[in-house]
């Protein structure tokens, strides 16, 4: 285990950007596995809305609500007391208007104590940045794929292979940056289109998802990286260890002592003086 660090924040991402130090970067919807994270050395911790998909079995991100994401952050707060903890915006939580992006904001830096909010949005989303940092709240944008919209996008799939959409996707990373926001995720978007939205990028981190290796640190989605999603693994997540086969067994193994009566075994197992026993027999005699 590391040693207890201090508290990351604005200034530390803004230090480590200067100096070229890659920043990384994992979604988190738990007490344990946040200490976890913690414990490793992870810089930034995002609760993501991806969570209705691997925590709670949706087939999309939309069902989330607003409650969900901040009973999760919350728990992750605890676990993480020192990381860069960004609260993710759930659908429908701020697209309607600037008071209820506001105001959800709000809610995850008072209630779950965020140190920013994400959403998903170019040039489109400008007035809600600026809505949400003038009330004094960092956020981080979101450009390529973009859950929420994925309908409109065609399914999970790349994003600015053509010039016209890439020309868009650089242009939407400064419109974001301009407007205020502190940093800009890119998910599923080519190589060499993040290595210039990075070049041009004058103070706002560039984080890939997917994206190559030329963003300012790296995001990855937790049970992605650990064989924890049952339904798919995507090509951008590497797996650093299969949890998810090492579960599996344990979880079949355990089945399996409790139909042949192995387990519990002496060693699991509590007893009692004799004298207490043959007591407690006489008394209920």
């Amino acid at each position: 285990m590391t040693e207890e660090r201090k508290k990351i924040s604005l200034p530390t991402l803004a230090r480590k950007r200067r100096k070229g130090e890659p920043i990384s970067w994992l979604t988190c919807y738990d007490y344990p596995t946040a200490y976890l994270q913690e414990q490793a050395g992870i810089e930034m911790i995002l609760v993501g809305d991806s969570l209705g998909m691997t925590m709670l079995g949706y087939d999309s991100t939309l069902p989330v609500t607003m409650e969900d994401m901040i009973r999760h952050t919350q728990a992750v707060r605890r676990g993480a007391p020192n990381v860069f903890l960004i609260g993710d915006m759930p659908y429908m939580s701020y697209q309607a208007c600037n008071e209820d992006a506001v105001r959800n904001a709000g809610r995850f830096m008072a209630e779950a104590g965020c140190d920013a909010i994400k959403l998903e949005g170019g040039r489109e989303m400008v007035d809600r940045v600026k809505a949400i940092t003038a009330a004094g709240i960092p956020v981080s944008g979101h450009l390529g794929l973009t859950p929420q919209s994925v309908s409109a996008l065609g399914g999970f799939r790349l994003q600015g292979k053509g010039a016209d959409a890439a020309k868009r996707i650089v242009e939407d990373a400064k419109i974001l940056e301009e407007a205020g926001a502190f940093c800009v995720l890119l998910e599923l978007v080519p190589d060499r289109v993040c290595k210039i939205i990075t070049e041009r990028s004058d103070n706002a981190l560039i984080m890939g998802l997917g994206s190559g290796p030329d963003a300012h640190g790296q995001l990855l989605i937790y049970h992605d990286m650990f064989g924890l999603y049952p339904k798919f693994t995507p090509k951008m997540a590497k797996v650093f260890g299969n949890a998810g086969e090492v579960i599996l067994n344990g979880l079949k193994s355990y089945n399996k002592e409790v139909k042949d009566k192995t387990f519990p075994s002496d060693e699991n197992t509590f007893g009692m003086k004799d004298e207490d026993f043959d007591k407690l027999f006489k008394m209920l005699s």
